[in-house]
């Protein structure tokens, strides 16, 4: 048998250290914890080849004496930690780990001066060996210098990626904790060339747009909810204005950056009927809860959070954003994009018409059945109301005055014609607004289906004639059985069949001619994802939008004026009306400035 004996006290440093330094960000992330736990209102980052090299953070927080430098240097020796409360910490990290591990591996130096002090103090630790300790001259606060990382530890450092990489790790934990504290200003420079400065007390709004997209301040709501004791803020994007992988998405639970399945989960079903499955929000969302209502000691790093009441964060978090999104009406993050403007800009290849040649048309007096044509294969121009209301002169004066004072009063304008049997055009006040009539139909038939009750309608159930066994894994059983209430309330009626199979005896009416041991399956694997049945929902959310794609107006079916009119009217009534069931926009608006560029007027 073999013998067991203690390691030596190098290996469990460098054990300890692949807890907690599995990268140059992993360290970089520690360093600016202390930094923002030590109190500084400013920190600055300096890294070389991607952290590979060299990483620096200076701030101006509190600092430390010699006794205490040598102290944070020793395993599990911390000041975040008052008492033996773990549960209750209000700090970004308490572990005491952090310096000791990575001296362990790298050249660490360190450098600190307390505000009352005359002078700091510098301590070198070389890889697990104390180097230097002596006197140092720098202003009130800590400059950490992490160099050489891995330099002795060939077999980790061969398994890094490029620098280029490293670097793109870097910048995200440095942009997520600028994010969690507003009130602290950030410097982070690579290679001498500084790529985020931010500056310190910023409203939260400004700061979340200027770290993940400008675009945010225009194309995002505001969040800001609260439900018992717990309170969300932040700033969510609208569904128009989109990604292909969730990549900028950012959750902070208690100011501390995480990657939680179930918020995750949360914000997928917030924007299930907004959003086409292959499309992602961007946001980013701070939910503040009293800290014995969240373990935040899960993982080493504390990425990942597990909540008491999971139910509860979940509902508050997909309520808040469904509210506030309702509450952009019919917003819409798409303007005309500059490449399609340009497209317009065309030199004429033959000579113009003469002036005669445009209006060589006669118009006859408006039918009462009028309906606008199409544009032609040949280019001419299209019918609209305008034109034949031009036809009548005497009543030109009254109804352009009409159709002004229309025009001041929707925001969506009025309707003037029809193209292709597909876009509906309307003036508006401040330019030209073009709908494609069949997205925005689609929408308000969904936003009605719902009103009426149908969601609840689509969860009953349609009881099978021969129950369905399911064989699963004895661990997708558990979490399925657990569920059996939830699933019922969404017409999935199951029973567990033995230690590795489900019976199912009802499914959602809707879903009756669905595949049943592919639907249980998906749920089961959504389970295990997100901690809750969130695919069932979306899978009802699916056929209510399919239902309305259905029942909407078809492209290519001519509206007269009334009918485009009252199309738009009840856009503007209408919640989320700016995009259709899969996040594509509903209209979009060509301001006057647009339109004067087209013709060379600016």
């Amino acid at each position: 048998m073999p013998t067991i004996r203690r390691l030596p006290e190098h290996l469990v440093n460098r054990i300890a250290a692949g807890e907690v330094v599995e990268r140059p960000a992993s360290a970089l992330k520690e360093l600016v914890e202390n930094a923002i736990d030590a109190g500084s209102t400013q920190i600055t980052v300096r890294i070389a080849s991607g952290g590979l090299d060299m990483i620096e953070v200076t701030d101006d927080g509190c600092g430390m004496r010699p006794d205490e430098i040598a102290l944070a240097l020793e395993r599990h020796a911390t000041s975040k930690l008052p008492d033996e409360a773990i549960e209750l910490v209000a700090t970004l990290g308490f572990r005491g780990e952090a310096l000791p591990s990575i001296g362990s591996v790298a050249r660490l130096t360190i450098e600190s001066r307390p505000h009352d002090a005359a002078e700091g103090w510098k301590r070198v630790v070389d890889h697990g060996t104390v180097a230097v300790d002596a006197p140092a001259a720098l202003p009130p606060g800590t400059r950490i210098r992490v160099e050489d990382l891995f330099g002795k530890v060939p077999a980790r450092r061969k398994f890094l990626r490029s620098p280029r990489s490293e670097y793109a790790v870097c910048l995200d934990v440095v942009r997520r904790l600028a994010m969690a504290r507003p009130d602290v200003g950030f410097v982070l420079e690579h290679d001498g060339r500084r790529t985020i400065s931010v500056q310190p007390r910023e409203e939260l709004a400004a700061r979340v747009a200027r770290l993940v997209a400008r675009e945010l301040a225009e194309d995002g709501v505001v969040i800001e909810a609260e439900r018992g004791t717990a309170r969300l803020t932040g700033v969510a994007g609208l569904p128009t204005y989109n990604r292909g992988v969730a990549d900028h998405q950012y959750l902070f639970v208690n100011g501390r950056p995480v990657r939680d399945k179930l918020l995750v989960g949360a914000v997928r079903g917030a924007y299930s009927d907004m959003l086409a499955r292959d499309r992602h929000a961007v946001l980013a969302l701070f939910l503040e809860i009293p800290p014995e209502e969240v373990d935040v000691n899960v993982h080493p790093a504390k990425t990942e959070v597990r909540f008491r009441d999971p139910a509860f964060v979940r509902g508050f978090l997909v309520g808040a954003l469904r509210h506030a999104l309702e509450g952009a009406g019919q917003k819409s993050a798409q303007p005309p994009q500059a490449a399609a403007m340009n497209m317009w800009q065309v030199e004429p290849v033959a000579p113009a018409p003469s002036i005669g040649s445009l209006f060589a048309r006669e118009y006859s007096a408006p039918r009462s059945d009028y309906q606008p044509s199409r544009v032609s294969e040949t280019g001419t121009a299209w019918r609209s109301y305008e034109a034949e209301v031009m036809a009548q002169p005497a009543a030109r004066a009254e109804a352009a005055e009409e159709a002004s004072e229309e025009a001041l009063r929707y925001p969506l304008g009025v309707a003037r014609g029809q193209v292709a049997g597909t876009y509906i055009v309307a003036e508006a006040e401040d330019g030209l607004v073009i709908v494609d009539q069949h997205a925005a139909h689609e929408r308000l038939v969904l936003e009605k289906l719902k009103a009426a009750g149908a969601e609840e309608a689509m969860n009953r159930s349609q009881a099978l004639l021969l129950p369905e066994v399911v064989e699963l894994e004895e661990a997708a059983c558990d979490a399925l059985e657990d569920k059996l209430a939830d699933l019922a309330r969404h017409g999935l009626i199951l029973e567990r069949f033995g230690p590795a199979a489900m019976l199912v005896r009802a499914v959602p009416s809707v879903l009756s001619k669905s595949d049943v041991g592919a639907l249980v399956q998906d749920v089961a694997d959504d389970l295990a994802r997100n901690g809750d049945a969130l695919l069932l929902g979306e899978k009802l959310d699916l056929v209510l939008a399919t239902m309305a794609c259905h029942g909407s107006v078809r492209a290519g079916r001519l509206l007269s004026v009334a009918e485009m009119n009252a199309l738009l009217r009840e856009m503007e009534r209408t919640p989320r009306s700016g995009q259709c069931n899969h996040g594509r926009p509903t209209w979009v608006k060509l301001a006057h400035n647009d339109i004067e560029k087209l013709f060379g007027r600016k």
